[in-house]
């Protein structure tokens, strides 16, 4: 079974999408896999203190993308073939990196600066960063 006990709840984005963020983010990282079973809907809603309507929008969007599949009377599964990984990894890629790059943008770095700082923090060992 897929827990949530490192779900960390932060301010500025609604809770639904966090519960999905933490799902794609646990797929892609190999920490859910295909397969899990993913907590009740009242069983997260009172894990996490929040209505049972929100962990319902988040399943919802979940199983629109293909994520996860519930039946009724049944937990959630986690349905995460290969391809879905990697698109999914790509997508959040590509958010985190256009965020990324706003940020930089707004910090007034041009692009040859910013990819200055890039290629000098990308020599640099993991733990220093």
């Amino acid at each position: 079974m897929c827990g949530f006990e490192g779900f960390v709840p932060v301010d500025g984005l609604p809770i639904y999408l966090q519960i999905v963020r933490y799902v794609e983010r646990g797929v892609v990282a190999g920490s859910i896999a295909h397969g899990d079973e993913l907590p009740s809907r009242r069983t997260l809603s009172a894990q996490l203190g929040v209505n049972p309507n929100t962990v319902q929008k988040a399943y919802r969007m979940l199983e629109e993308e293909g994520l996860i599949t519930s039946r009724s009377g049944a937990k959630s599964e986690v349905c995460a073939p290969p391809d879905l990984v990697a698109a999914l990894r790509s997508k959040l890629l590509e958010q985190e990196i256009t965020a990324f790059v706003r940020s930089l943008r707004q910090s007034g770095l041009d692009k040859g600066a910013a990819l200055e700082l890039i290629d000098r923090l990308w020599d640099q060992k993991e733990e220093s960063v």
